[in-house]
């Protein structure tokens, strides 16, 4: 391990374990340096940390917090970030709002203190520019790699005991910047169009400023996820609850079974949730008992329709390390949950979300990386993970569930990875017969949300203020070509109705979940 004590744009000292002092030009850029290090000393792990941080860094946790390779540890123990709560008018994702209490997936990584390995930096040699502002490259590789499959958190456990903390915090030249390099051309205007409509900040020259800038693209695939092996021990008994919420399709039920039962690694116990609203209704699963099945079935039958009430009552029954979240009209390899254990175990993760497609389609994405959903038909989870969450019922008949549940996770430390294989095959089956379509509380409203209190909850739980912003002006434009109003002013005035009505039902939502 080699650890680099700096003052910003200065290098201190730097040492290596045993507390040998490594020679270094004290003229370098702390990016520069960085990348020589990682040439002279291509298999470790390489350690940044303010010299104000010193006496807090905790480099005992780093053996155990930097489980494999491929990883980006930072954190900031500062209030504001480097780039400032005002990216989130440009950034939709999860990574803006930081949770600083857990281990926490975010593209957001800091000088103050942080861990990356020698290979990583080597790897992205030549694609990513070596900046002066240290902050801004550290940034920028995160930004740039995480999307690849580099792993990159806000870790706490970098830094014991408490301390006084201000990070640099970029101008409004360096985020226009930013923005202009790492996002897409439009989201410049966007963030300048934000800033004037919610702040009435008019920055016209930072604006032109950032369009001399190219966007910053990595030219080549760098990582080589097969090679990553974890010491994390993740899977013990290796024992799988799956859980399966079902309506109406009794056939493709029991062909989810039936790819269950043949199984290479069986499951220990497979809990389905049979709904039917119809008060005089009776279970019509009666293979669940006439055939014999090399598991225990846990049958659980409810008048209640929904999907989170149901997901939640199954949740209560799991036992296993591992519960497999499961929809009823999927189709599975033989070996599917040996090749999912075996890559959880591989990468140490406690959640994942497995690539799920259609017949004939084509996965969109082809490697494993820090996933910004999760998918209630189609996930792993670790039972000790899964036990303080729930299907927040604010969301039934709605959007949202499955995203709200794995922010559920990542607020107790857990990142939820995408596994691209094996795939799920997902049949999407027609509804079954005897489905109702859910009375909204909104549904009689003169003037109907929008969006979908279900999909502004989600934002009002999760999201900050000026990514809700971002998301009204966007929304603004997109829906201004799909509806019948033309004159800009009459269209404002009621898009405004329509999202404070939205605002007003997700509100009460909120309260009742």
């Amino acid at each position: 391990m080699i650890v680099i004590y700096h003052s910003f744009a200065k290098i201190r000292e730097v040492l290596k374990e045993g507390n040998q002092k490594i020679d270094f030009d004290s003229q370098s850029s702390l990016a520069k340096f960085l990348h020589n290090i990682a040439q002279r000393f291509p298999n470790e792990k390489i350690v940044w940390c303010h010299w104000d941080c010193k006496a807090n860094l905790n480099l005992e946790a780093i053996i155990s917090l930097f489980h494999h390779n491929q990883l980006m540890l930072s954190f900031n123990p500062g209030v504001h970030s480097f780039l400032g709560r005002k990216i989130g008018y440009v950034e939709e994702s999860l990574c803006v709002s930081v949770n600083k209490k857990v281990s926490y997936p975010t593209w957001q990584m800091s000088s103050a203190v942080g861990v990356i390995h020698a290979s990583v930096v080597i790897a992205l040699k030549d694609q990513i520019p070596l900046d002066v502002d240290f902050d801004y490259y550290l940034n920028s590789v995160a930004k740039l790699a995480m999307p690849l499959g580099l792993f990159c958190y806000s870790e706490p456990r970098l830094l014991s005991g408490s301390m006084d903390w201000i990070s640099p915090k970029a101008n409004s030249f360096t985020l226009f910047k930013f923005v202009k390099q790492h996002y897409k051309t439009r989201w410049v205007f966007l963030l300048g169009l934000n800033l004037a409509l919610y702040e009435s900040q008019w920055m016209i020259l930072p604006y032109f400023y950032a369009l001399f800038f190219k966007r910053r693209k990595t030219t080549a695939f760098p990582f080589n996820l097969r090679s990553v092996q974890s010491s994390k021990q993740v899977v013990d008994k290796a024992t799988i609850d799956v859980i399966i919420p079902t309506i109406g399709r009794k056939q493709y039920l029991y062909d989810v079974l039936c790819d269950l039962r043949i199984q290479t690694h069986l499951p220990k116990k497979v809990i389905i949730v049979e709904q039917n609203p119809i008060l005089e209704s009776a279970s019509e699963l009666d293979y669940l008992t006439t055939e014999s099945w090399p598991f225990e079935i846990k049958a659980i039958f409810t008048h209640q329709a929904g999907a989170c009430n149901a997901r939640n009552l199954a949740i209560d029954e799991v036992t296993s390390e591992w519960v497999f979240l499961a929809d009823d009209d999927i189709r599975i390899e033989k070996d599917f949950n040996f090749k999912i254990l075996e890559t959880i175990n591989r990468m140490g993760a406690e959640a994942v979300s497995i690539c799920c497609i259609q017949k004939g389609e084509k996965p969109r994405f082809k490697t494993i990386f820090q996933w910004g959903s999760f998918g209630s038909g189609c996930s792993f989870v670790a039972r000790k993970a899964i036990e303080k969450c729930s299907f927040n019922r604010g969301y039934e008949f709605g959007y949202g569930e499955d995203s709200d549940f794995g922010m559920q996770l990542r607020n107790q430390g857990i990142d939820v990875l995408y596994i691209p294989e094996p795939q799920i095959l997902h049949l999407k089956a027609p509804m079954g017969g005897f489905r109702t379509k859910p009375v909204l509380q909104w549904q009689k409203e003169t003037i109907q949300p929008k969006p979908s209190p279900t999909v502004m909850l989600y934002r009002l739980l999760h999201q900050t203020q000026e990514q809700r912003s971002a998301y009204k002006t966007t929304l603004f434009f997109k829906f201004y070509s799909k509806q019948t109003i033309k004159n800009p002013l009459k269209y404002l005035i009621s898009y405004k109705k329509q999202w404070n009505q939205s605002l007003y039902w997700a509100n009460q939502l909120k309260k009742q979940s």
